[in-house]
């Protein structure tokens, strides 16, 4: 971080250094105390969350002023940690969580970062009293803070919020007609972890070709393209890829393209393919994503990075593309547990 005030910092310190502790948190309070600023207990009638972390103002003329932030706690995913000054000594407790474990059968590491910071010896079998200490302090720092309860979740924490100002329809039914931006994520169609059917009603001539809809980008996400007058869906599950592609031809003139993925349970599914109405091949979906990226979808160019590696830009439909028209399946009870208990951890 680089600091620019003229009037406030000792022109002898220009182009010096400081090694004293800051977290991000400390950095609103720091420019507060710079403008004079005190942050409002109420604001419109709205009781304020209070500002955390600690101005650090003192340090920027003078090196050799003691850190402000002594303590500060980390929590991410469900990992853990503390660094925390006392008696001159800086430590730091970590618990490197994985999902799924329970938390209470993590371990804890020590270090002294006074001495260690590259954290190499961890000392949590040498002084377990001062672990036990710091751990009991990182859950006394989490509870004041409102990281409690914890929660490992991933991708589900990140779904769309039930909200009665939700911008989707109720039958989840999107029409789209082109020319069109690229549709943010919140509103656009999400076709993870459930059956949909897309169709396109699209007139070519010989040799067009290009994007149809495409969703994600080139780390997860679906593109629907036609390429070599065949129709093609790649799948990108993280870069683990299924594509499928047309047996037959896609035909010159008007005609309607038609994409289906039907879920077979959990994690698995079919995706198909038809040209006006007649099946034209099917493929196994080994992996169904639940959640896919969040970037957005776009019609008829693949606008953000590209999904699927069988074109290079955003590969534009050439033809014409008049109307796409998307049905997302319902989702299972499972999945709709899974959102309520998402929808909960906001509470």
């Amino acid at each position: 971080m680089v600091f620019h005030w003229p009037a406030g910092i000792d022109q002898s310190q220009a182009g010096t250094k400081r090694n004293q502790f800051v977290n991000v948190s400390d950095i609103t309070p720091t420019i507060y105390e710079i403008l004079g600023v005190t942050a409002p207990e109420v604001f419109k009638g709205i009781d304020q969350m209070p500002v955390t972390g600690d101005s650090f103002v003192s340090t920027l003329s003078d090196p050799a002023a003691p850190a402000t932030n002594t303590i500060q706690y980390f929590e991410n995913g469900g990992s853990r940690a503390l660094i925390v000054e006392q008696d001159g000594v800086w430590w730091k407790a970590v618990a490197r969580h994985q999902t799924g474990v329970d938390f209470e059968d993590d371990r804890w590491e020590l270090y002294r970062l006074s001495d260690d910071m590259s954290e190499c010896n961890d000392l949590a079998g040498d002084s377990p009293d001062k672990l036990t200490e710091l751990i009991e302090l990182w859950w006394s720092e989490a509870e004041r803070n409102g990281v409690l309860p914890l929660d490992d979740r991933g991708l589900e924490l990140f779904a769309p919020r039930l909200s009665d100002t939700s911008p989707h329809r109720l039958d989840r039914t999107y029409v789209y007609r082109p020319p069109m931006s690229p549709i943010p994520a919140q509103p656009s169609p999400s076709p993870g972890g459930r059956s949909w059917d897309m169709t396109a009603s699209v007139t070519r001539a010989a040799g067009d070709e290009g994007v149809i809809w495409a969703t994600g980008s080139a780390s997860s996400g679906i593109s629907i393209f036609v390429q070599n007058d065949r129709l093609f869906i790649d799948y990108n599950s993280f870069d683990e890829r299924t594509v499928l592609e047309s047996d037959i031809v896609v035909p010159e003139g008007d005609c309607v393209l038609g994409v289906s993925l039907a879920r077979n349970n959990r994690t698995t599914g079919i995706m198909s393919i038809a040209i006006d109405g007649e099946a034209a091949g099917s493929a196994e979906l080994p992996f169904m994503m639940r959640m896919i990226s969040s970037l957005g979808a776009s019609v008829g160019m693949d606008f953000g990075s590209q999904v699927s590696q069988h074109y290079t830009g955003t590969f534009p439909f050439t033809g014409t593309l008049h109307q796409i028209e998307i049905q997302l399946g319902q989702r299972s009870p499972k999945d709709a547990e899974a959102t309520a208990k998402a929808e909960m951890s906001r509470q």
